[in-house]
Order: structure tokens, then sequence, then C-alpha cells
């Protein structure tokens, strides 16, 4: 368990920025599901629950997804359940249990890059966006790969085509993290390929996407593809599996998630 000196609700973004920034070990808790995994002393504990960032709105061109959204809500989106194959529901519904959902948010799961994350990789196979505080917005990818700096995770923008996604994932057992996950997109005949729970964060395999995407579109070249996927990411073992059994799943599940978006 973690423990809180102070508890604040802040009534603006502005005032909550400034809050976070006053000490080091001042940190915004969400919904605190993680943090209540860990050990942690926090200073000033941030809620940002006063700031309408729990949201999932649709625009012209985006979905819009607020930081206090929580994993739950995601799930049962009717929004969310009517784009892209219901890659994100599909991607949190088996997250430890409905009760753990309902209190986990989108902010607490993306800012923190957790690499076990199966939102993240789900986002990160889609055209999302992340909006900061201080750093305004880039692509979820150059999120990941940035040094982390201390901000405000306003939302996630979700530019609306017609891509379609597929989830997948192995686990020891149902409620528990995974031990590799991956989200496999297509837009006409793009396709990005993302890994996660290496157990390191999410990212592309870039030289498999390329290859399926520059490639005809059969069993043998599918097949390629998720052995370059293979070969080009790096995996490490803990305490739920080998590197060398999460390569294995990962060709396996890469070559499924393929032959199954091709054919939405």
């Amino acid at each position: 368990m973690f423990t809180l000196m102070e508890l604040v609700q802040p009534s603006s973004l502005e005032e909550a920025y400034e809050i976070l920034m006053k000490r080091k070990n001042n940190i915004v808790i969400g919904g605190s599901a993680f943090l209540r995994m860990g050990e942690k002393r926090i200073g000033t504990g941030i809620d940002l629950s006063n700031l309408n960032l729990n949201l999932i709105e649709e625009t012209e061109d985006y979905i819009e997804i607020g930081a206090m959204t929580t994993l739950r809500d995601l799930e049962v989106s009717p929004i969310l359940n009517n784009y892209f194959d219901k890659v994100i529901p599909n991607s949190v519904k088996d997250i430890i249990g409905v009760q753990f959902r309902n209190v986990a948010t989108v902010g607490g799961s993306v800012f923190s890059r957790y690499g076990f994350s199966d939102l993240i990789v789900a986002l990160l196979s889609l055209d999302t966006e992340v909006e900061l505080y201080k750093g305004g917005k880039m692509s979820l990818e150059e999120f990941l790969n940035k040094e982390y700096e201390k901000d405000l995770l306003i939302k996630l923008h979700i530019k609306k085509n017609n891509m379609n996604s597929i989830y997948k994932c192995m686990r020891n057992s149902r409620s528990d993290y995974p031990i590799l996950n991956i989200s496999v997109s297509k837009l006409d005949n793009n396709f990005k390929i993302c890994v996660g729970a290496r157990p390191q964060r999410a990212t592309i395999a870039k030289k498999a996407s390329e290859f399926i995407s520059n490639n005809t579109l059969n069993e043998e070249n599918i097949l390629k593809a998720s052995e370059i996927a293979c070969e080009e990411l790096v995996f490490g073992s803990n305490m739920r599996a080998s590197k060398e059994y999460r390569k294995a799943i990962c060709k396996s599940l890469v070559k499924n998630a393929l032959m199954e978006v091709s054919s939405c």
C-alpha cells in the first residue's frame, strides 16, 4: 500500500499542474488502482475528479477519451464498441475484474507507460494522439519513446477511419497480467503490428509491418511477417515467462492476428 500525506482536488488544470510541480513526490493518483500494488510515499496526491476528464466523446474526425475515464467505461462504451472491431473494449475486458476496471483509469494506464498494459498496445495499433497539459499533442508512439517528464495527461484523440484492428494476448490465468499481448491493424493495404508485455512497453514491429504491407497477403507472407516480428523485437524474462517462450508466442499470436484482421 502507498502512504499519502495530503490529498487535493484542484478546480483547474493549471492549479493541478502547479501542485504537481511543487515537489518531486507529488503525483496524480488517478484511480490509484496500480498504486495499491506497490509501496510508495506520496507527498500530495492530486485527484483530477473535478476537471470533467471522465468522458468518451465523438467529434467529426476523432474519438476523445478523458484521462479519468475508467477501463470499465471503455469496455461498455457504445461509441468504442462501434469502431475498430471493438479492439479497445476487447483489450480491457479481461483485466483482473470488474471492480478493478471500475477504478483503474486511462490516464494511469497510459501515462505510466506500463509494459504489461493491454490498453496501450491496442491504442498503439490505431491512429492515437496523446494530449498533455505542458507537452501538447503528440502521437502515442512518440510519447512512449520520449524521456519521462512530469506532466498531466488530459485526453487521448483517436482518429476515426476505416481501420480494422485485432487484439490478442496470452496469460497464465484469466485475471493475471499478460505474458505477451499484440494488436494488429489494417487500413486499406497498410498493416501495423504492435507487440507489448515483452515484458517491455509496447512497440511497433516496423520491419514486419512494412513487409506485409508491401507484399501479397497470403499464408506464406503472413508466416514470414510473424517471423520477422519475432527477430526484430527484443524480449525479456520475468516471473511469468522466459524470453524464449515470449518469442515463440509472438510468432503464433502475430500470425493469427494477421490472418484474422485480413479477413475483416
